[in-house]
């Protein structure tokens, strides 16, 4: 919905002072990307919004000749169309690649945050009123209170090494941009197969623990937010009743290691 809400608010649509109109074809201002991560059965699909970032320092505005691209005060980022018009090397100055080049028009472009809608009275941007799951938020807020909210609720900057200072933060983004190892616990109960609840699985990197998990009524176990290409981990699978299992695993992307099957004492 919100990709289809920009382009809706966009295409065909000129907001002068704030935007050309979005071409039809080639922009995504507000792009979706997908993720998926693991093997069956432990898959998980991660999307992840990128759009422009609205940042305090912003390279684009830096390399705009003639003023072409402001920030407001109220932190939005705004590329003047009529000043903007044939500076092509601003697409470049964007290190998060939201800003596009419109050929037609001669023009950079960019999502401005719904700013005309925002200066006419709404109280948040199309794309934020138009998720049905809720899983945009915009607020009006200082930047005490930002802070405080990141750390409240462990919100993260995309790209932090960019050091652009970006007012787009994101939840659980370790959910697109690290991986998990995860695997299944079972017992054999008269030849049959069971799954094992209660196994304590523990995560070793280097000879230090850095993981526990709990194994769950289906036996599985995850550990997450691990570093892709991180090297050789070792898995120790305990149980009061059974006999411990190790496992060592070469992390690389989010793995599932299998089925480990556990003995009685």
């Amino acid at each position: 919905n919100c990709f289809l809400s920009v382009a809706d608010e966009y295409q065909r649509n000129e907001h002068p002072g704030y935007s050309a109109e979005m071409p039809l074809h080639g922009h995504r201002w507000i792009d979706v990307k997908k993720k998926e991560r693991g093997q069956a059965p432990m898959v998980d699909v991660a999307y992840l919004p990128t759009m422009c970032m609205h940042c305090d320092d912003a390279p684009c505005i830096a390399a705009a000749k003639d003023d072409a691209i402001k920030k407001r005060d109220d932190g939005i980022v705004i590329i003047d169309p009529v000043k903007a018009k044939g500076q092509k090397h601003l697409v470049e100055s964007c290190p998060y690649g939201a800003i596009w080049w419109n050929e037609e028009k001669q023009l950079p472009q960019h999502w401005n945050f719904d700013a005309h809608l925002l200066d006419s009275g709404w109280v948040e941007p199309r794309c934020v009123q138009s998720c049905p799951t809720g899983a945009l938020r915009s607020v009006m807020i200082t930047d005490s209170e930002m802070e405080k909210l990141k750390s409240e609720e462990g919100l993260e900057q995309l790209e932090p090494e960019i050091q652009t200072k970006p007012r787009v933060h994101y939840k659980n983004l370790h959910l697109y941009k690290k991986c998990f190892i995860g695997g299944t616990v079972v017992i054999t109960n008269s030849g049959l197969e069971d799954c094992l609840e209660g196994a304590i699985a523990v995560l070793n990197k280097d000879g230090k623990k850095i993981g526990e998990e709990i194994s769950d009524a289906f036996g599985e176990f995850k550990f997450d937010n691990l570093e892709p290409a991180s090297g050789t981990h070792r898995i120790d699978i305990l149980h009061p009743e059974y006999t411990s299992l190790s496992v060592n695993v070469e992390l690389r992307e989010s793995i599932y290691t299998g089925v480990h099957v556990l003995k009685p004492r």
